[in-house]
Formats: structure tokens, C-alpha cells, sequence
């Protein structure tokens, strides 16, 4: 468990985003083809070609500030939410025509859009705050967008990937912040945002799967 423990990165490590997005890319497989409004392989191919270009173009230093990376981190983050909230459209249509024999499914599949939904959320935070990794890491703390507890304690501490994953799992369960305080107005709108699909993804979609059960 040594590598999750709470020290010092010189870098954010990427391999954290690569994790969790390849987790994301089995889960987008898994789903039935009713739920995909595009071939199935295709998204999932420009996934892992955009994670590609990622692990290419992001510098190998600390503090950076790339255009370059900026863009795909961008484009992969918007594919990932297009995929997923057009996945969540369809659910909910196929909910109204749903029988007994299809609930299982149903739920399975809302378990995998909820939690592709906290992924999306998490890499939305990491990119935004404070300019996203390598330039949060030149600025005050009063340009950053959230803050973290170990950033009121004096030592040499930056959040990575893990960190805006556990603040994008909190808020999807709790509905709101926990020990990490949105700053900015923008996020604030954002965690508001998520908690609103988490809530529509639980209470409502499960609500309905269980009364076809």
C-alpha cells in the first residue's frame, strides 16, 4: 500500500489517470449495445488514442504549461461525459418501456454510468484547479480552485489525480463537499452540477429499476 500513501509527488503521476480511464474503457464495453449511440469500439478506440498522445505530450517536469496537453486532456475529458450522459439519456428512455426481464441489466448499467460519472467529475477537477497539473503547482493558493486539508498544514504538498477522485467520489455519495472546500465560483457550479446527476442516477433511475423488480 506504499504507493498510496500521503507523500510528496515531484510530479503528478499520469499513471493514476491511466488507471482509472482504462477502468472507464471496460466499463463503455460492458454496456449493452441499446445504451451506445455510436459503435461500440469506436469511442473507446479514441479513448485510448487520446490517453496515448497524453502519455507523449505531457512534460516530464514538475511545474509546465502545455497548450498541447491542455487540448487533449480536454477532448478526452468531453469524450468520456458525452459518452456517459448520452449512455444516461438512453437508460432513462429504455426505463419506460422496460419489463422484469430487463431490470437486471438496467441496474447494472446505472451502476456503471454512476460510477463513469464520478471519473468524469474527478478528471474535471484536476484539469480546472488552479490551471491543471504542472501550473497549480507555481500558483498561490488563492488561485486555486479547491482546498485541500494538507494545504493548511506548512509542508511540501500538492494534490494529484487520487486526491480530485476521492473529492469527485465524496461529493457523488454525499451530495456535497467534505473535507475539501470548493474556493471558486466555477467550482462550486461544477460540484453542484455532479451532485445533481447523482442524485437523478440514484434516486430516480434505481427507484424505477426497483419498482419493475
Amino acid at each position: 500500500m506504499g504507493l498510496l500513501r500521503n507523500k510528496h509527488h515531484e510530479r503528478d503521476p499520469l499513471w493514476h489517470v491511466q488507471l482509472v480511464l482504462v477502468g472507464v474503457i471496460v466499463l463503455q464495453l460492458l454496456l449493452p449495445a441499446r445504451l451506445i449511440a455510436l459503435p461500440k469500439l469506436l469511442l473507446p478506440a479514441v479513448e485510448v488514442l487520446c490517453l496515448v498522445v497524453l502519455q507523449v505530450v505531457t512534460p516530464r517536469r514538475p511545474v509546465f504549461d502545455s497548450n498541447v496537453r491542455r487540448i487533449f486532456a480536454l477532448a478526452l475529458i468531453a469524450l468520456v461525459a458525452v459518452a456517459n450522459a448520452t449512455s444516461l439519456q438512453l437508460l432513462l428512455q429504455a426505463l419506460f418501456t422496460a419489463g422484469k426481464a430487463d431490470a437486471p441489466e438496467l441496474l447494472s448499467s446505472a451502476v456503471a454510468i454512476y460510477a463513469t460519472n464520478v471519473v468524469v467529475f474527478a478528471l474535471l477537477y484536476w484539469e480546472m484547479d488552479g490551471g491543471g497539473p504542472g501550473v497549480r503547482r507555481a500558483n498561490k493558493d488563492d488561485e486555486n480552485d479547491f482546498l485541500f486539508p494538507q494545504q493548511q498544514v506548512k509542508v511540501k504538498w500538492f494534490p494529484t489525480f487520487t486526491d480530485y477522485f476521492y473529492v469527485s467520489m465524496t461529493n457523488a455519495t454525499a451530495f456535497s463537499p467534505t473535507d475539501t472546500l470548493p474556493l471558486s465560483r466555477r467550482a462550486k457550479m461544477i460540484m453542484a452540477l455532479q451532485a445533481f446527476l447523482s442524485l437523478l442516477i440514484v434516486v430516480i433511475i434505481d427507484a424505477r429499476e426497483i419498482n419493475i423488480l
